[in-house]
């Protein structure tokens, strides 16, 4: 939702005006002091319309400074009623630190280690908008979530993921930018650790992963798998890996990361968004 606008402000008086006696704001999109100061100023906007702000709500970065800061700056101008809602993998025993740490939360969104077997591993994986395209327009704009936290900064751009092979054995994957699929050599980079890179040679097979299913509402398939093809595909992939990567005890790390071009432009895009352009 905020990434659909040009600013965040502009997102959360839009959110605002459609739901004026319900409104709890992310605040973590970009910068999350200053989406607080945002929230606030929206706020104030709803108060004088009649209608006040329930909240805002954190999702990371460190939620015990955050949520002190925020309880600041929600005071100061005037919303002392106004909630803090905490959410991002929580549990007790998170939740008890964070009350030890002084942290000024007032409610708590527990969700992912209630509802799962966590010692059944749950997948944290998050939808983000990477690119959108306004009616009218012909070409994509790009988006990224920033965040305290780089595990959470989101790729943009119209993804694909391509997956190299040597002999019967997979090498490496690559997630690239269909409008700047690598050609020739491509190099993979550790969205994590951009001094661990993979470079895997031209001549390399390979095969793009990702299939659409719907575009505009029609479907592309031409045939849909049932749930035994889906298995039988899942186990012919598994065994394209080589056993050091596919065992339980002390796996070895298999080379996955973003291709290097749009490794370089999520990195322009933060920076810009941070007020760092050239």
């Amino acid at each position: 939702w905020v990434m659909c606008f040009d600013t965040e402000k502009e997102a959360f008086e839009t959110y605002a005006a459609a739901l004026p006696n319900n409104c709890v704001f992310l605040v973590d999109t970009y910068d999350t002091i200053q989406g607080v100061k945002h929230a606030i100023e929206v706020g104030l906007q709803m108060r004088a319309q009649g209608h006040e702000m329930v909240g805002i709500r954190l999702d990371s970065g460190d939620l015990a400074y955050l949520s002190i800061k925020a309880r600041e700056l929600l005071d100061e101008a005037g919303f002392p009623d106004a909630s803090i809602v905490a959410s991002n993998s929580l549990d007790e025993h998170v939740i008890t630190s964070l009350k030890q740490q002084g942290a000024k939360i007032g409610v708590w969104g527990v969700g992912t280690k209630l509802s799962t077997a966590y010692d059944q591993p749950a997948l944290g994986g998050v939808y983000k908008l990477s690119a959108i395209r306004r009616e009218g327009e012909a070409d994509w704009t790009d988006r990224v979530k920033l965040s305290e936290q780089a595990i959470k900064v989101s790729n943009p751009g119209i993804l694909q993921v391509r997956r190299f092979r040597k002999g019967k054995l997979y090498c490496g994957d690559a997630i690239f930018d269909e409008r700047r699929a690598p050609e020739g050599a491509a190099t993979l980079v550790d969205p994590m650790d951009m001094t661990r890179r993979k470079r895997v040679e031209a001549s390399t097979a390979y095969d793009d992963l990702l299939q659409p299913v719907f575009r505009a509402g029609v479907l592309q398939l031409a045939h849909v798998p049932d749930a035994h093809e889906a298995r039988a595909h899942a186990s012919a992939q598994l065994a394209g890996f080589h056993p050091g990567i596919t065992r339980f005890s002390n796996p070895h790390q298999y080379p996955a990361g973003l291709e290097k071009a749009l490794f370089d432009h999520k990195t322009r895009l933060i920076l810009e968004a941070r007020g760092f352009e050239d």
